[in-house]
């Protein structure tokens, strides 16, 4: 486990924890926020695509309202929530808008990212956002859910956008520098674990307890996270956001914060998750062009090459894609639903919006979501 595994990485999700952004209960803490954006912005500079997931709606309208304590109230916890999302997407617009970067808001549940089809309508957006060069500034949609205001609720939710955008960093920024061997708060040799592997399972002897009283994340949850982001094949980091110049220092590739690394590298993880969907909902029949593009490997299925559809199936259920003779050739994710993909086989990529009206993608199924079997 490398740190140029990070210095490498072209696609980071930033998670800034609530302790952090409102200076520990006392109001959003605009000069920190400003210092994360420049560095952002640098990232940005240099090529780093980059995907903000910001906790401290809830803290920041306590503040607004002068509440000293997290109340247990749904009903009130959905009020400052709503309270503070306002002030807290100003903070962050603005802070971007004086280095010339468009910041655009998107508010999630965990609803939104478990429902295929709105988890690629999410994905779809998050990708023509980034291909934009605006930062996608993410928090949970805690003022129409009642599940997801709760322990750990966007380290995890930090996670899941890491595996949406497929990511390769996950930089999880707390007030802790990172995982130590022991609780560094009542033991004084407490060492910093550097590196390991996520799936370690000595980890979770060592990850603690709960968070503080402004957020519910503690280290058992950027824990989790890291295993969840791991699934997608991205690494993580987890590291104290009051360390000066935290983010310009990771990509220079300093050792500073835990790295927690998955079992396997991006494409072999996600392939492993494709290759674990056997259920499928209907069979793309391919021409001998396809069969053939396919079969070279890390090609995409574009409607030219299929000949027949077959089943019913939602946008982005499993499909079975086979030869003329019925051999299997490869599963993957559909692009579009049965109905639509009858229209559109056949038929050139530049043809699809004629014909649909719009166009999702230009491929009926991605090479990143396509197993050769």
């Amino acid at each position: 486990m490398m740190r140029s595994k990070v210095t490498g990485a072209r696609r980071w999700v930033v998670k800034i924890g609530s302790a952090l952004l409102t200076a520990d209960g006392k109001g959003l803490d605009r000069q920190a926020m400003a210092v994360w954006v420049e560095q952002m912005v640098a990232l940005h500079e240099a090529g780093v695509e980059l995907v903000l997931v910001s906790s401290g709606a809830v803290a920041a309208g306590m503040s607004r309202l002068g509440w000293t304590s997290r109340p247990s109230a749904m009903h009130e916890l959905q009020a400052a929530a709503a309270i503070g999302q306002m002030g807290l997407v100003q903070a962050w617009e603005s802070s971007f808008a004086e280095h010339g970067r468009h910041t655009a808001q998107i508010l999630l549940t965990h609803d939104d990212l478990s429902d295929r089809k709105r988890y690629l309508n999410a994905r779809s957006t998050l990708r023509a956002l980034v291909e934009l060069k605006v930062i996608p500034v993410i928090n949970e949609n805690d003022t129409v859910v009642t599940d997801e205001i709760r322990f750990g609720d966007n380290d995890t939710l930090a996670a899941l956008v890491a595996n949406l955008v497929e990511a390769d960093l996950l930089v999880i920024l707390t007030d802790r520098d990172g995982m130590f061997d022991a609780d560094p708060r009542n033991n004084p040799d407490a060492k910093l674990i550097y590196e390991a592997r996520a799936d370690d399972s000595a980890l979770d002897a060592v990850a603690g307890g709960t968070g503080g009283a402004l957020g519910r994340g503690g280290m058992q949850t950027k824990l989790r996270a890291a295993r969840l982001a791991a699934r997608s094949g991205a690494h993580t980091i987890i590291v104290g956001g009051r360390l000066e110049r935290v983010l310009d220092r990771l990509k220079a590739g300093e050792r500073i914060g835990t790295l927690l690394s998955p079992e396997r590298g991006m494409l072999a993880a996600r392939k492993q998750w494709l290759a674990g969907h056997l259920q499928t909902r209907g069979t793309l029949v391919l021409d001998e062009g396809a069969v053939a593009a396919l079969s070279q490997g890390n090609k995409s299925l574009l409607p030219v090459g299929v000949k027949l559809v077959q089943g019913s199936f939602r946008r982005g259920e499993m499909v079975v894609c086979v030869a003329p003779d019925g051999r299997e050739i490869a599963r993957g994710l559909a692009n579009y639903s049965a109905l639509e993909a009858q229209k559109i086989i056949g038929q050139s990529s530049d043809a699809i919006v004629g014909l649909l009206g719009y166009m999702a993608e230009p491929e009926l199924v991605h090479r990143d979501n396509l197993i050769l079997v």
